[in-house]
């Protein structure tokens, strides 16, 4: 357990990883929202600008799914080596102090 501590005192659990984890899935959100976004809208500008700003989110998601695949942080091709890595996360998770205590 002190070695997990060790890790929350030096902010080790916050990194690239981390990082790029919660930023891939805020991309994939604004993609979800953008698309639905555009069905909604009837006014030409609006989805004009909904449309280039769904292409930056997709452009976004692109870079940081393709930086996570070079850097081994993400598996996108081998879902074997990808659940591996997700247990990993886990069980580093379930390692963690609870704040409830």
């Amino acid at each position: 357990m002190s070695g997990i501590l060790d890790k929350i005192n030096n902010r080790e659990l916050i990194n690239d990883e981390v990082i790029a984890t919660d930023l891939l899935v805020t991309a994939k959100a604004a993609v979800r929202s953008y698309s639905v976004a555009i069905t909604e809208t009837a006014s030409p500008e609006i989805h004009k600008v909904l449309k280039k700003q769904l292409n930056d989110a997709i452009d976004l998601h692109h870079k940081v799914a393709t930086y996570m695949i070079e850097n081994e942080l993400y598996h996108a091709y081998d879902v074997n080596e990808q659940i591996n890595h997700d247990l990993e996360k886990a069980d580093l998770a379930l390692e963690m102090p609870s704040n409830s205590k």
